[in-house]
């Protein structure tokens, strides 16, 4: 974690991960501490620095 609270995610590692759905990018929310792919419309949860990429545990966006 940092400072703030948000959950630090190493930078790398955001750089090769992309949606499990439509392999398309994602993008950081680092306030929700959630990585989201806008073209699938879901949020991925990060917990304890560790991106969940599974789609049964994605946030549908609004």
């Amino acid at each position: 974690m940092s400072g703030d609270g948000t959950v630090a995610v190493d930078p790398r590692l955001l750089e090769i991960l992309v949606c499990p759905v439509t392999k398309g990018p994602l993008r950081y929310d680092r306030e929700a501490g959630e990585l989201i792919s806008d073209k699938a419309g879901l949020a991925f949860p990060i917990r304890d620095g560790i991106p969940i990429m599974l789609p049964d545990e994605a946030r549908k966006l609004d």
